[in-house]
């Protein structure tokens, strides 16, 4: 982590005329990339989520706005885009919308089965890469957990027959935690997501530690508590410090505070707003706070909350 001072003197060895862009600012840093655990394969911090954002239908919708949203994501160094058959259309949108980008080469694809069955959840699985228009996804989750045995033995097929890259389980809205640390210890796994943000914390004391040291990847979804955040923020300053860590706006803030935790793997903010996933994707470029800074975020934030 650089200090305030080695900050300040790089913000002086720039020209006087040169302005603090968020795109000078992240030529200036390196992005964070995370390492996972199963493969060493390297990922961005920082990903997609789909939910509710990504749920559109393309009459109805300015496709030229996401065509730019994700274009500006894969340009600054987005890589992994998740979604589910849960998300009404999103998968659908979204593959119509990669069609129409170009800059796309190192899309890492996640998606979910979310059906009871074999039989069904092969079919599902079939129709999502029809959707997405790719021929394999780099990962697939059980969605919620919904009849995870019978899924998680189709993935592991899936995988020995070179069918699919990795395999994952998920739960959402902070639900389910106590019951992954079971499934966790006693089976093969790659990825794990579930919730996690500066204010749902609870996933620090028991389930992060164990998925570092069991070895899965970790994805987070709802790092903003679907906006939640913003909410308890919206008429409050940054605090001067977290200039250390280029923080610019509270998006960057929570994600960076997401991200900086060592067994998390990749953050999946969503978003239907250019605007918003500009300031996102700020926050995959290093420098990230280390444990001390952590500490003072979150006591910063319940300071400013409580």
């Amino acid at each position: 982590m650089i200090t305030r001072r080695q900050f300040n003197q790089l913000l002086v060895s720039l020209s006087v005329t040169t302005a603090l862009t968020p795109n000078s600012l992240a030529k200036m840093s390196s992005k964070v990339l995370k390492v996972i655990p199963k493969s060493g394969e390297k990922i961005s911090a920082i990903g997609m989520g789909t939910w509710i954002t990504f749920d559109r239908q393309k009459t109805d919708t300015d496709i030229n706005r996401y065509v730019q949203i994700l274009h500006h994501f894969f340009q600054q160094g987005g890589q992994m885009i998740d979604s589910s058959p849960m998300y009404g259309y999103a998968q659908q949108f979204l593959g119509e919308l990669l069609a129409n980008v170009q800059s796309k080469q190192d899309l890492f694809t996640a998606t979910k089965v979310w059906t009871p069955g074999k039989n069904a959840g092969i079919k599902q699985m079939q129709r999502s890469a029809q959707l997405w228009g790719i021929k394999k996804f780099d990962l697939m989750h059980v969605h919620n957990m919904l009849d995870w045995k019978t899924q998680l033995k189709t993935l592991n097929e899936w995988k020995q027959q070179g069918k699919l890259r990795y395999s994952g389980i998920t739960t959402s809205h902070g639900r389910r935690h106590v019951d992954l640390i079971p499934m966790l210890k006693k089976n093969p796994i790659d990825f794990v997501q579930f919730s996690y943000n500066i204010l749902d914390r609870k996933a620090e004391d028991y389930l992060l530690p164990l998925a570092q040291d069991l070895g899965v990847a970790v994805v987070i979804n709802r790092p903003f508590k679907s906006g939640a955040l913003f909410n308890r923020v919206h008429d409050k300053e940054l605090p001067k410090w977290t200039k250390e860590i280029g923080c610019q706006t509270w998006s960057q803030f929570f994600l960076k505070y997401v991200i900086s935790h060592p067994a998390i793997t990749c953050a999946i903010p969503a978003t239907s707003q250019l605007s918003h996933m500009q300031e996102n994707m700020q926050a995959l470029y290093s420098p990230l706070p280390d444990a001390h800074m952590r500490q003072e975020m979150h006591r910063y934030f319940d300071y400013l909350t409580k």
